[in-house]
């Protein structure tokens, strides 16, 4: 398990990271999971507005490099400046359960949220795992302050389930962030000769972290690796000198990594243990700065940690099976099968993703998981089997990995090993959801909507989410598309390739309404899309001459939405028209018909069936 934590300082994602997530070495092959705690991100309203509508472009970016050594992102909390991503190896998802996150705010007494703790916690292989990503209250005199938050923020998390309900609960738990505990006593003039002759360890014993983890009740059990770098605050942005301005600020390790381990016996009397079930160690391997990294005034920190334990889970809640290639629609069929204990839900559905998917969402096409006969073969573990229809599958040639995605969960509940699919593509081009066919310039800022609260098809029931960070605006008919950039050549998932896989960065495209006029005769301008994030097959009905009539040669017509790739634009009708339409629609007996997709808000209660589109 990879963990960094980067204060930002509210500057812009620098264009590499490789190094600091230690993709340059032969260490990726051996990690499984990265946990990226960020502080002080831009949290200014103007960005706040966009970040609540788009993914930020810290997290975008770190999805785009690690997405080709396969790391999908499982889990992200965000409380204004502060950010908790959780990544891991696409093959562990199925056994990465039970995900909740928490925030806990302690900026200006708790109502502020540029201080206090993001959490995201998670059942690895059966044992409890916690990421606690904090920003600490600044300056040399606050000790007792960070002292009273952090108890604040162990005590304010709270989880839902039967075992780990509280922080401390979980089998291991890794805190990290910018802590801003900082050097007393000593003047700055000898830590900088300090630091200067690489003697660090003359700093250690006036560090207040390390004091405190001797003097503080609450800090009993946590462990750190040696302060062998150098301070990582405070330096000038853009170089790695210390603090030249008026204040010289003294050098200090504000940005840590420590973790604890839950006792692993059970007290059954003075001096006697047992030995409990599932004991893990953890042994750290590196503990580092990155000093090649000014974009900020912190540097950069990272841990490797081997984490060592006897798994509790022998198979994944949903095995699925597929064959080695589709080389004809037919052959689109899936089977799989569910474990006894397994909780399914009438709204769980199988992804269809590409080799070096970036999230849950990040899938090609979709099918709902079939509930009509579901129960029975879960009773009678019999395998229940799904068929993709031709219009949902990509053209053209690609490795590709099916996913099932759990509702009660909303996580992945079982994926396969990669396959082949080669179809040919149609005549007149290439097929909507083939992305690999042409290829287009598209604005970065043009980014996926990630909605982690709203990963969730079901409309019956939103699960309460633990985290309370701002939510994602919801849009009724926004459809999410991948782009038409060519991907690589690479297919193979292995920990041990290294060759990037490029992958698509998602455009907004919106649905084509049905606009039905007085007198006007329908032209299927529509064409049926197998878009994961709606199925719907719509038309167009263009309006004769009339006093209101567009040409299509305007400018005006040609600026379709669609084309645009950002926000839904406004229609603006006259009242008379608009009316004027609804009467006439009323008379024929229809109304616009829109069909649900995974992303889809709640609307009505009604259970998907077979034959019918999402």
């Amino acid at each position: 398990i990879t963990v960094v934590t980067w204060n930002v300082g509210t500057a812009m994602p620098p264009s590499d990271v490789t190094s600091l997530l230690h993709l340059d070495t032969g260490e990726t092959n051996d990690v499984d999971m990265i946990a990226i705690g960020l502080q002080e991100v831009n949290s200014k309203i103007n960005k706040r507005l966009k970040d609540a509508l788009f993914t930020d472009q810290w997290s975008e970016l770190f999805m785009d490099v690690l997405s080709p050594f396969h790391f999908i992102l499982v889990s992200t909390v965000r409380m204004q400046g502060v950010i908790l991503l959780v990544f891991a190896k696409y093959y562990h998802l199925p056994f990465l359960q039970d995900i909740q996150t928490d925030c806990t705010r302690t900026g200006l007494g708790g109502y502020w949220g540029n201080k206090g703790g993001v959490s995201v916690r998670l059942s690895i292989f059966g044992h409890m795992v916690c990421f606690l990503n904090c920003h600490l209250p600044a300056h040399l005199e606050k000790a007792e302050q960070r002292k009273e938050d952090f108890a604040t923020i162990l005590h304010m998390q709270q989880f839902e389930g039967r075992v780990a309900n509280g922080i401390l609960d979980h089998d291991l738990v890794f805190w990290f962030g910018d802590l801003n505990f900082r050097i007393e006593s000593l003047d700055i003039c000898f830590v900088k000769y300090a630091i200067d002759s690489n003697v660090l360890s003359q700093l250690w014993e006036k560090d207040q972290l390390n004091i405190a983890k001797s003097t503080w009740p609450v800090l009993r059990g946590f462990q750190e690796g040696p302060l062998n770098f150098p301070p990582t605050f405070k330096f000038d942005v853009g170089t790695n000198k210390y603090d030249s301005s008026a204040k010289k600020r003294k050098p200090a390790w504000t940005d840590r990594i420590l973790w604890k381990i839950k006792s692993p016996s059970t007290r059954l009397g003075a001096g006697r243990h047992q030995p409990s079930q599932g004991v893990l160690s953890v042994s750290q391997l590196c503990y580092c700065s990155h000093m090649e990294y000014m974009v900020s005034d912190h540097k950069p920190v990272a841990a490797i940690f081997a984490v060592q334990f006897v798994s509790k889970v022998d198979k994944p809640p949903v095995e699925i099976y597929v064959a080695d290639e589709w080389s004809r629609p037919e052959q689109a069929v899936v089977r799989y099968k569910m474990a006894v204990d397994f909780h399914r839900s009438s709204w769980d559905w199988i992804g269809l993703y590409r080799v070096g998917f970036r999230h849950p969402k990040d899938y090609v096409s979709y099918i709902w998981a079939r509930s009509d006969d579901g129960e029975h073969c879960l009773e009678k573990q019999l395998c229940v089997q799904v068929m993709f229809s031709e219009e949902a599958l990509p053209k053209g040639n690609g490795e590709y990995i099916l996913g099932y995605y759990s509702n009660n969960s909303s996580s992945i509940a079982g994926v396969t090993e990669p396959f082949q699919i080669s179809l040919p593509r149609s005549e007149e081009g290439s097929s909507p959801t083939d992305s690999s066919g042409s290829s287009s310039e598209e604005d970065d800022s043009t980014l996926v909507l990630l909605a982690p609260k709203s990963r969730s098809p079901s409309p019956g029931k939103m699960k309460r989410h633990r985290s309370r960070s701002p939510s994602l605006a919801k849009f009724q008919g926004l459809i999410l598309r991948p782009s038409s950039r060519d991907r690589g050549t690479s297919r193979s998932p292995s920990p041990q390739s290294h060759r990037g896989l490029p992958r698509d960065i998602p455009t907004i495209h919106l649905p084509q309404e049905e606009l039905g006029c007085h007198g006007a005769k329908g032209k299927e301008l529509g064409q049926a899309t197998n878009s994961p994030e709606g199925s719907s097959f719509c038309k167009t009905v263009q309006e004769k001459c009339g006093p209101r009539c567009v040409s299509t040669d305007s400018p005006l017509a040609r600026a379709d939405p669609r084309n645009l790739g950002l926000l839904p634009a406004l229609r603006l009708e006259m009242i008379d028209q608009a009316l004027g339409w609804r009467r006439e629609s009323a008379h024929q007996g229809y109304y616009p018909c829109r069909r649900r997709s995974p992303t889809s808000p709640p609307g009505c209660g009604a259970s998907p069936k077979e034959g019918c589109s999402p």
